[in-house]
Order: structure tokens, then C-alpha cells, then sequence
């Protein structure tokens, strides 16, 4: 009796903490992902969803055993530190511009990301921005910046919320906003907004695996870890990717190297 209650302790210890972002958690994609990947491993995933940059930080501390952000940038500097070992391309999605359906600013006709974002600001239309460092923000921050625009005044609002609570907060304000798109497509709050702008090759959004350095953390669970990794970046995982839907519609499109 005893060692089999040892064993079923020894059992339940087989998880992961996983530090990644709110889109990929508020989508549904690790609902339904992650019962695929511990029916065949016996592994389970506690997701920790936080902005991009609070996941880095999070990892940093040794308090995740694996990390699945979209800021390939600040991957490859958060491995270059030291902090992890390896990055992989596991999907890729893109952001969209959302606004109200009367679209004051006129962005829906705008060539170009950069057009539409000068536009919002030279109409000094409402603007949600997460505010939060998270990988969404950040794009959001290269956008403006691209577009020859420092945001800012009672036009733009930074809330330093998930996108969930931001999408909310900029429906109740008719404001634009920036969001990831499988967010939007899950999100059951619109009001009146709209999907204005997408398409343009700016607006593309890579995620990406890491893994942490186990001379850094030896105390992380760094096998269990790297067999989410390789399921991730496997044709079988890749294929739980790539059959996730919302209302019908595919959100992530697998892309593993």
C-alpha cells in the first residue's frame, strides 16, 4: 500500500511549468493541445499566462521549466544571455488592427500598417494600448516606431492589461487596438468592433519554444521539459497545431524548422 501510494506521489509530480503567453492560454489553443501531449507522455502542463516580458523574467528566476513567447528578438537575446539553450519556430500567427465599425480614423483603406497606425495618431482617435511588455505590446511599440510616431496625450491609453481585458476595454471606449488574432476571433465582447486592417507582412507573429539552461536552474525539470519542446516542434504536435479552430477558423499555422 505504501509504495503504491509512493508511486501514485511520484506520479503526480510529472508536470511542467510552462511561463507563455495570454494569447496562446485565451485562444483555447493548450486546451486543446496540451490533453494530447500528456496522453502519449504521462506529462502534464501548468501554463503560467503572462505577457511575453513577464514570462522571460519569470524564466530568468529558474520559476518555469520551459518558456513558449512570441518575441523572437528578445528569444534570442534571452538564450545569447545565457538563460536558455535552444529556440525553435513552433507557429506563427499574425496581429490585426481592430477599431470601431464606423472607423473614424480610416485605416481600412491605408496601404500599409505604418499608414494605418500615422493615421490613428494624426486623427488623435482613442487608441487601447496592453501596455504590459508583453510580446503584443512590443510589436505594437516597433510598429509606432516604424511609422515615425511617439504615441501619447488622452488619445492613447496605456492599460497594462492582458488582451483580453484590453479588447474589452476598447470596445467600451470605441477605441482602437491592436491584437493578436487569435485573441479577436475568440473574444465574445466586440460591440462595435471591427477587424479593420491585416495582411501586411509587419503584422506577422512568430512564437517560439525555448529552452533554459540547466547549469543555470539544474533544479527544473529540464527532461520533462525538453519532451514539450520536441512534441512541439514533432509532426504530431505540429498537427494538434495546425487542427486547433475557433468558430471554424484555423488560428495558428504550424511553421517548426
Amino acid at each position: 500500500m505504501g509504495l503504491s501510494l509512493a508511486a501514485q506521489a511520484q506520479e503526480g509530480e510529472r508536470y511542467i511549468t510552462l511561463a507563455s503567453t495570454t494569447s496562446t492560454e485565451a485562444s483555447g489553443l493548450f486546451d486543446a493541445i496540451i490533453p494530447r501531449f500528456t496522453e502519449k507522455t504521462g506529462i502534464s502542463v501548468r501554463v503560467v499566462a503572462v505577457g511575453t516580458g513577464q514570462a522571460f523574467e519569470i524564466a530568468r528566476r529558474g520559476d518555469a521549466d520551459s518558456l513558449l513567447v512570441h518575441d523572437t528578438d528578445g528569444e534570442e537575446t534571452f538564450v545569447a544571455e545565457g538563460y536558455g539553450t535552444e529556440r525553435a519556430d513552433v507557429m506563427v500567427n499574425d496581429f490585426v488592427l481592430i477599431g470601431p465599425d464606423g472607423d473614424p480614423a480610416g485605416i481600412a483603406d491605408a496601404e500599409s500598417v505604418a499608414e494605418a497606425m500615422r493615421l490613428i495618431a494624426e486623427a488623435e482617435a482613442p487608441f487601447a494600448s496592453r501596455g504590459d511588455d508583453s510580446g503584443t505590446h512590443r510589436a505594437e511599440q516597433r510598429l509606432w516606431e516604424a511609422a515615425g510616431v511617439e504615441p501619447g496625450g488622452a488619445w492613447y491609453r496605456e492599460l497594462g492589461s492582458g488582451m483580453g481585458p484590453t479588447l474589452n476595454t476598447a470596445a467600451g471606449m470605441d477605441a482602437y487596438v491592436m491584437s493578436d488574432r487569435a485573441t479577436w476571433v475568440a473574444f465574445e465582447n466586440p460591440q462595435d468592433l471591427t477587424l479593420l486592417f491585416a495582411g501586411d507582412e509587419a503584422l506577422f507573429n512568430q512564437y517560439g519554444s525555448l529552452l533554459l539552461d540547466p547549469e543555470r536552474h539544474p533544479h527544473l525539470k529540464h527532461d520533462l521539459a525538453n519532451q514539450w519542446h520536441q512534441w512541439l516542434l514533432s509532426e504530431e504536435g505540429q498537427q494538434a497545431i495546425a487542427a486547433f479552430t475557433v468558430n471554424g477558423e484555423q488560428l495558428f499555422f504550424p511553421n517548426a524548422n
